[in-house]
C-alpha cells in the first residue's frame, strides 16, 4: 500500500478526492462501479448534489456550516457516492478511527507503507499531506451519534502539485460519511458509506473534469476500500494476538500513550482496558508480516522477515 487515499480515514478520502491519488488503485483487481464518473453537474446532476446535500440535518448545524453546505450546494464541481463498504470490527474500534485518524496514520508510518501524515491542529482539525503533493486541513464540521448509526460530515481545504497535473489545483471537499452496525451478522460488522462532493478553483476546474475525473473516481472507491479492509484486518489481528498488537502500538511514537492502550483496547473487542501480556504472546513481527503484507513490494517484505 503506498499512499497514493490518502481518507480521511479522513485523510484518504480527501488526497483521493482533491488530488486524484491513491493507495493501491494500480494494484487492485477490477471492481464494479470504480470506472464510472463523478455524476456529471448537468441539471439533474446539480439537482442530484442538492437532494444529497439538503438531507443533512442541516438545523443541527451552525450557521457557518450551514452556509459552507450551501456553497456546495450551488457550486460543487463534482459529486459521487462511493460504494458502501464492510468493515468487520466492534463499532468502538471504527468510531475511535473516526474520531482519532491519525492514530491509523500512525499505524501505517510503524509498519512502513504509508507516506501519509495527519497531524492534530486543534479539536477535530488536521493537517495533511499524502507524500506525493497533496497538502491541506481537514475538519469535522458535524457528527450526531445515535442508536441507528451515525453521521459525520468533514471539510477538506487543500492543493495539489505534482505530475498528475500541469499545474497546480487548489479545492475544497466535503466527505459525508454514514456508519451503521450490520443487523444479523455472525460477528460484529459495520457498513460505511461515503459521498464526497468536490468543488475545484478557477481553471483547475478544466483539467479535473476533462482529465482526471477517471482517476478520482477510482482513486477514492479504491482508497476507502482499503482503508476498510486494513481496519479490518487490524480488528482480526488484535483478537487473535492482543499482546503482539500491543508491542507493536509502543513504536507509535506519534501517538500519546492513553490513545494507544485505547486502541489495542477496542481493536481487540474491550472496553477500553489494555489487554494483559502472555510471555509466549508479545513478539510484534507476525503481527507486522500480517499487517502489511498486502501492501508492502514483496522484496520489502521479504527484508522485514530477514
Amino acid at each position: 500500500m503506498t499512499a497514493r487515499f490518502a481518507a480521511a480515514l479522513a485523510v484518504g478520502w480527501l488526497c483521493a478526492t482533491l488530488a486524484g491519488t491513491t493507495w493501491a488503485a494500480d494494484r487492485l483487481p477490477g471492481k464494479s462501479g470504480l470506472a464510472t464518473s463523478f455524476a456529471d453537474m448537468s441539471a439533474a446532476g446539480r439537482e442530484s448534489c442538492r437532494r444529497a446535500l439538503a438531507s443533512l440535518p442541516l438545523d443541527r448545524m451552525s450557521p457557518t456550516h450551514r452556509q459552507l453546505i450551501e456553497h456546495f450546494s450551488q457550486g460543487a464541481t463534482l459529486h459521487r457516492r462511493l460504494p458502501a463498504e464492510t468493515i468487520h470490527c466492534d463499532p468502538a474500534l471504527l468510531e475511535f478511527v473516526l474520531a482519532k485518524p491519525e492514530a491509523l496514520v500512525d499505524v501505517w508510518r510503524v509498519l512502513d507503507i504509508s507516506r501519509v501524515a495527519l497531524d492534530p491542529v486543534a479539536a477535530g482539525t488536521w493537517r495533511l499531506s499524502d507524500g506525493y503533493g497533496t497538502t491541506g486541513t481537514v475538519r469535522l464540521i458535524h457528527h450526531d451519534h445515535g442508536p441507528a448509526g451515525d453521521l459525520l460530515v468533514f471539510h477538506g481545504r487543500g492543493g495539489y502539485d505534482g505530475p498528475l497535473a500541469p499545474k497546480p489545483l487548489t479545492g475544497s471537499c466535503l466527505l459525508v460519511v454514514r456508519h451503521a452496525p450490520v443487523v444479523g451478522a455472525d460477528a460484529p460488522a459495520q457498513r460505511i458509506e461515503v459521498e464526497a462532493f468536490l468543488d475545484v478553483d478557477g481553471l483547475g476546474l478544466e483539467i479535473v473534469t476533462r482529465t482526471l475525473q477517471p482517476l478520482i473516481v477510482r482513486s477514492a472507491a479504491a482508497n476507502v476500500h482499503e482503508i476498510c479492509l486494513f481496519v479490518s484486518q487490524f480488528a482480526r489481528a488484535a483478537d487473535r494476538n492482543p499482546a503482539g498488537v500491543a508491542r507493536l502500538a509502543e513504536r507509535m511514537s506519534r501517538t500519546p500513550p492513553a490513545d494507544r492502550r485505547t486502541l489495542v483496547a477496542v481493536a481487540s473487542g474491550g472496553s477500553g482496558t489494555p489487554p494483559v501480556r502472555a510471555a509466549a504472546d508479545v513478539s510484534s513481527d507476525h503481527v507486522r508480516e500480517e499487517l502489511a503484507a498486502r501492501w508492502l513490494p514483496a522484496e520489502a517484505l521479504d527484508a522485514a522477515r530477514r
